[in-house]
């Protein structure tokens, strides 16, 4: 019997809340913190944004699916990882609702519901996973019952890189998308590259362009030479992973898939190495309530749930810390 998931995702700067029956998205809303130009996202201003809204995006995604909290089987929720104060909101709500109307409540982990909702709308089947978000950059790939790690981020995000560098620069938030549209017209200049292994780092390339900036450098040239650097070393750390598991997909998710210049390169990299290149959809690839639900119910549907006492957020969850009892 078909049923439907509504998901709070609320671990950093959005605040979403969506709605799936089986593998149909039956609704998605969401609000966006954007902080002041030039500064970074303070927790208690995100905190304090998100609690305002929350309430309005709940009952305008149950409106878009034409549906009352009394016809949602289970509710989902991010339980991490992510800024405390915005997971605890969330799983507030979540524990809220699961309580009053009496419904399953099922947490989730954050990094698994990008995998999980990209995988469903590609169909995609057992990849190697490039996790590139705000909030971690991981490869990733499933072996022996859970999601393993092959290499990350040894210092910040990806996401992160992208947005500190914007601050520096004096860009709008979110970093990315503006970051990409200056380095199409930008000329490269040398970086440093850091892949130590199958990991790598970004906070040194961030403090060289922001080096170089206050030396007079282009802000095109800084974007050109920080993208190609930092992708190219994704793209390595990626193929050695396809090398070692023998997978033949590739699957890109988080905000940073939505960029084109990642995704050529990794499409080049996925011909040299026969396998193919998937990429979550744009509209999906950052922060939404969609994943959440979605892979909420997954794991409802392996008779997983989150009993009440157990449902305290767990900031620093790691994606391969979770049995993955639906694959």
């Amino acid at each position: 019997m078909s049923k439907i998931s509504l998901g709070i995702e609320s671990t950093a700067h959005t605040f979403g809340v969506g709605i799936v029956k089986d593998k149909e998205i039956l609704a998605d809303k969401k609000s966006f913190y954007k902080p002041p130009l030039g500064q970074g996202m303070l927790p208690r201003k995100v905190f304090e944004y998100h609690a305002e809204n929350a309430v309005s995006v709940l009952k305008d995604t149950l409106t878009e699916a034409s549906i009352s909290i009394n016809d949602v089987d289970i509710i989902s929720f991010s339980q991490g990882p992510g800024i405390p104060n915005c997971l605890s909101l969330g799983a507030f709500i979540a524990r809220y609702v699961s309580m009053k109307y009496k419904k399953p409540l099922v947490g989730v982990n954050h990094p698994i519901a990008h995998v999980e909702i990209a995988k469903m709308l590609t169909n995609c089947k057992d990849p190697v996973v490039v996790y590139c978000s705000g909030g971690n950059t991981q490869i990733i790939a499933f072996e022996s019952g859970f999601y393993r790690v092959f290499g990350e981020t040894l210092d910040i995000p990806i996401g992160n890189a992208f947005d500190v560098l914007a601050r520096s620069l004096g860009l709008e938030m979110p970093g990315g998308p503006v970051i990409e549209n200056l380095a199409k017209n930008g000329k490269w200049v040398e970086l440093p590259y850091v892949v130590k292994g199958m990991d790598f780092s970004f906070s040194g390339i961030v403090t060289e362009c922001q080096k170089l900036y206050k030396k007079g450098l282009d802000k095109r040239d800084i974007a050109y030479s920080f993208q190609e650097t930092c992708f190219s070393m994704l793209t390595e750390a990626a193929e050695r992973a396809v090398a070692h598991t023998e997978k033949s997909e590739v699957l890109v998710t988080g905000g940073v898939a939505a960029n084109k210049r990642f995704n050529s390169m990794l499409e080049d990299m996925c011909k040299d190495r026969d396998a193919k290149l998937y990429s979550v959809p744009i509209k999906y690839a950052g922060d939404n309530g969609v994943m959440i639900a979605y892979t909420g119910l997954v794991m409802f549907n392996s008779g997983i749930q989150t009993k009440i006492n157990e449902s305290r957020i767990k900031k620093d969850w790691r994606i391969d810390e979770v049995p993955v009892k639906w694959m």
